[in-house]
């Protein structure tokens, strides 16, 4: 249930408001020397309270390596184990919620599948607080696949009404996907708007979704296994494991619904010596196999389920309607520290398929 794919598996550990989480990450290749540098550039740009769109709660996320690193910090093999410690709870926001559960949070289903031995605080292991050891595999995945020349970016494609300025889906190229900043847009206008829509949201103690694209430039033709084992499956299985993601779509996702054959389909070319299509509608896979374009892949972020205005529920004891008001520190929008976690995973689903191949 916490681990994710085949060759290269990651299984990620702990709750919100536990001592640790943290994950166990094999299949690692032996002689790997990570730059732990850009390990900590990534994890920082997931890390809470850096910013006005970010929950307030402090955590260093620093993460301590257990096992898997021979004396010249070197991979040796063996699994490598890490964990973060947590520091900055505040466990008491969360008293009572065990009866009264909060809309759209799991914590009514969590009860009736583990009763009262779920760990509520802070979400338990439903928090995104899990997706931290997520960006630490994943920023170890992005440097091997860096390796093989292959590039994972993401950039804020949407934030409720307010839309980015794409790059060409046939020919993004990595120069531009290294302009993204911390805010990444293409569009310095689109991303001010943006946090405009953010502090508006957060001023009416309310929240924000909004989607991340993802890109990835320079993966191998023939990559994937049809008619379950496909890019497009595997991604998707993947992405909907991290919290609040709605939706995953490739390409032109669900606007090729109102498209006819002809503006849809991409047309064959040779470039360079190589096949390639004048266009991308498809997002860089056909038949669950990529084409050696750019995988393009779109998820939607449903708006922060922690809100602070007056919400309906119930009183599971007595059995009647009621209200409550979520306290505690919660970011009025999700998707720009999903950014990271986005191309973490997608870098760690990459991986693992290249490794198979």
């Amino acid at each position: 249930m916490n681990t994710l794919g085949n060759k290269l598996r990651v299984t990620v550990f702990g709750q919100s408001h536990a001592p640790s989480i943290g994950c166990v990450i094999e299949g690692l290749p032996a002689g790997f020397a990570p730059d732990w540098d850009q390990v900590s550039a990534f994890m920082a740009r997931r890390a809470p309270g850096q910013n006005a769109w970010s929950t307030q709660r402090k955590e260093s996320d620093q993460p301590e390596i257990l096992s898997g690193l021979a004396d010249d910090g070197r991979t040796c093999g063996a699994p490598l184990a890490m964990r973060i410690c947590n520091s900055d709870q505040h466990s008491k926001d969360y008293s009572g919620l065990k009866r009264t559960p909060r809309p759209s949070h799991a914590d009514y289903t969590a009860l009736v599948k583990y009763g009262d031995s779920y760990d509520i605080r802070g979400g338990g292991q439903f928090s995104g607080r899990l997706t931290a050891p997520l960006c630490f595999a994943g920023a170890l995945a992005v440097q091997l696949l860096e390796r093989r020349g292959v590039t994972v970016a993401a950039h804020i494609a949407q934030i409720g009404a307010v839309f980015d300025t794409p790059p060409d889906f046939a020919a993004v190229s990595r120069e531009e996907l290294r302009t993204l900043g911390a805010f990444p847009v293409f569009s310095g206008s689109a991303g001010a708007a943006m946090r405009d829509a953010i502090e508006d949201a957060r001023l009416a103690a309310d929240s924000i979704g909004g989607v991340i694209r993802c890109f990835a430039l320079g993966l191998p033709a023939g990559i994937g296994e049809p008619m379950f084992g496909g890019v497009e499956n595997r991604l998707a299985s993947a992405l909907f494991g991290i919290p609040a993601v709605r939706g995953v779509s490739f390409g032109d996702g669900f606007a090729a619904a109102a498209m006819r054959g002809s503006g849809h389909n991409d047309p064959f070319l040779m470039r360079d010596g190589h096949v390639a299509t004048r266009t991308n509608h498809a997002g860089g896979v056909l038949g669950g196999i990529a084409t050696g374009m750019p995988l393009v892949v779109n998820i939607a972020v449903k708006p922060t389920a922690s809100i602070g205005q007056e919400q309906d529920t119930v009183d599971l004891e007595t059995k009647a309607n009621t209200s409550l008001t979520i306290c505690g520190r919660h970011d009025p929008c999700i998707v720009p520290r999903a950014v990271p976690v986005a191309e973490a995973v997608t870098a760690l689903t990459l991986l693992d398929l290249i490794m198979e191949d």
